[in-house]
């Protein structure tokens, strides 16, 4: 990786922030410059358009459909976001732990938020802590500690006894769990897909909902007054057919509930955005999906209705500063991406960069050449 003293420069256009526009930086022993550096002859040189390292705000290093994953196979779900661009990732429950790859200067930073927190048999097998609400708070502050500043509930999930979702926790417990945890300075988001879980989450004082494809004109309102994020996940959203085809024979109510909030989730998406919910990317791999699918999420909130030059900021400026977590900024670690086109205009050359930079250094696939 990269050694102090070697130089390195990054030409073209560097976006800096949506309107604010370089034409070029200096990586001096793996930190950004833009002053240039006394001995910047014969340095290697990457040309294009340079962006921050895009954010996936929602995945899963260390799980996969059966639960926790050796740590080979954790690094080669780290390898595919970073090669894709991904460099800050934000892991939204996973019953393994990474922390061996903070030590690792060819892998993503990870921000992790613990082992989810689930109610008994409400959720995915192995995945979850799964306890009662009396117990909520107390794993909630251990979940904090053992976490990177946020903690993952499940919100709700499918409740066999009545045939279709429905929130998991009761308000009082909810109040406890969110005291809890910002005592310890730690942030709360929930997976939720249906409508009735939402109101009482942000009452209580969520930070964020993973996938929110319950939103409704009465809740998104209530997102806003509170400042409620959300991280629609959307490429995940795509599955929820064959989840209701799978579940139709024995929970027909469910599946129809999950074929409506799949068929509007565009839309829901769009209102949310419009009234001024902050959106950010995130692609819930891990567990069902593959990682390495930053790009493909961008492009579906594009789809939904976002403007490009939102929907990528999503990934990138407002991803970094909502997570405490810099960009293109002097004395930052040079932590970026480049294309061979503007993805401002055109979100979809975010699929192909031309050279990744991680701490400085190119990694596979980079193309750099002597300046």
């Amino acid at each position: 990786m990269s050694a102090a003293g070697e130089v390195l420069r990054v030409k073209g256009r560097i976006l800096v922030g949506p309107e604010e526009v370089r034409d070029e930086l200096w990586v001096v022993g793996g930190r950004i410059t833009f002053d240039r550096p006394a001995a910047a002859a014969g340095v290697l040189t990457v040309e294009g358009w340079a962006v921050p390292g895009l954010v996936d705000a929602h995945c899963h290093v260390g799980l996969d459909g059966h639960g926790a994953v050796d740590e080979a196979t954790s690094e080669k779900q780290a390898l595919a976001d970073r090669d894709a661009g991904a460099l800050l990732l934000r892991d939204a429950g996973t019953p393994t732990d990474t922390h061996w790859v903070d030590d690792r200067d060819d892998l993503p930073r990870i921000i992790r938020a613990g082992r989810h927190i689930a109610r008994t048999r409400r959720y995915i097998r192995n995945y979850a802590h799964e306890i009662e609400p009396g117990d909520l708070a107390a794993y909630v502050r251990a979940e904090a500690r053992r976490g990177d500043g946020w903690v993952k509930l499940v919100g709700d999930w499918i409740d066999r006894s009545t045939g279709d979702l429905a929130p998991c926790w009761p308000r009082w417990a909810l109040d406890e769990a969110m005291a809890a945890a910002h005592a310890e300075g730690a942030r709360v988001t929930a997976h939720c897909f249906s409508e009735d879980s939402l109101a009482d989450l942000v009452d209580a004082g969520i930070d964020c909902v993973e996938h929110a494809t319950g939103l409704t004109e009465e809740t998104v309102p209530l997102f806003v007054e509170h400042g409620v994020a959300i991280v629609p996940t959307l490429v995940n959203i795509d599955t929820f057919p064959g989840i209701a085809a799978a579940a139709e024979s024995k929970f027909p109510a469910y599946a129809a509930h999950m074929r409506a909030l799949h068929q509007r989730r565009h839309a829901t998406v769009a209102a949310a955005h419009e009234a001024g919910v902050p959106v950010f990317v995130g692609t819930d791999a891990g567990g069902s999906l593959p990682h390495g699918l930053v790009a493909a999420e961008v492009a579906e909130l594009v789809r939904a209705g976002l403007p490009p030059l939102a929907a990528l900021s999503a990934a990138t400026w407002a991803a970094r500063d909502w997570l405490g977590r810099p960009g293109l900024t002097e004395g930052a670690s040079a932590d970026l991406v480049v294309y061979p086109a503007d993805p401002r205009a055109d979100v979809r050359v975010l699929a192909a960069p031309s050279a990744v930079l991680l701490r400085g250094a190119p990694v596979s696939g980079s193309a750099v050449a002597g300046g």
